[in-house]
């Protein structure tokens, strides 16, 4: 099914907010209105959904959003992985795009929401506490588990899927709206970490890990 180049379920009613307000805003005075248009244009902006290339490799595993790794830690994850596991947290900026890519194809085995707290995206223990939605994906190789964190900013995790569902690597399956955290779990002894701190990633394009044979 082909993407949206803007996402306009998501972004409808702040459309329609913000461009009733441009208009009254030319009406009652010029650099308002031009002020609220620009913040039109940055909705429009914020909520783009760029074309990507998504690698045709099985083995090879794509980060789940774009930004900055702001961490690669070992940890045990005991929610859907039950073990060793690489952690690798994405920063999310305001000005990155914010959907979510399916990192491997495979079927949805777990959801699930937990409510939390608004910390700025980009603190260590931001993921401990914010308001979060897991994501537990399974093929016939390996399962990982993808984590939406909200920030100070971001206020909503949007996702698109339901248990059973099957995605295909680099499918839509979420967004989280104005700025955020996009975790994801590898496990340790099945897959081989490709990226480190400080490097930029793109969802769906950026290959972070590689299945081991």
């Amino acid at each position: 099914m082909k993407e949206p180049v803007i996402m306009y379920r998501e972004s409808f009613w702040y459309l329609i907010g913000v461009g009733a307000l441009a208009i009254l805003g030319f009406i009652f005075n010029l650099w308002l209105g031009i002020f609220v248009s620009l913040l039109f244009l940055f909705i429009l902006f914020f909520f783009r959904n760029p074309r990507r290339i998504i690698p045709a490799d099985e083995q090879s595993i794509v980060s789940p959003a774009d930004g900055v790794i702001l961490e690669v830690a070992e940890v045990l994850e005991n929610s859907y992985l039950k073990g060793p596991a690489v952690k690798v947290s994405i920063f999310l900026s305001l000005f990155d795009v914010h959907v979510n890519r399916a990192p491997l194809s495979g079927q949805v085995e777990y959801i699930h929401y937990r409510p939390g707290k608004f910390l700025p995206a980009f603190k260590s223990h931001a993921s401990e506490i914010n308001e979060r939605n897991y994501i537990g994906i399974k093929n016939s190789r390996v399962k990982v588990l993808v984590v939406q964190i909200t920030g100070f900013v971001a206020r909503r995790i949007v996702s698109f899927v339901k248990l059973g569902d099957n995605l295909n690597k680099g499918q839509l399956f979420g967004m989280i709206k104005f700025g955020s955290c996009t975790e994801i779990y590898l496990p340790k002894d099945r897959v081989e970490i490709l990226v480190q701190k400080g490097e930029r990633v793109f969802g769906g394009t950026t290959v972070i890990g590689r299945i081991k044979e």
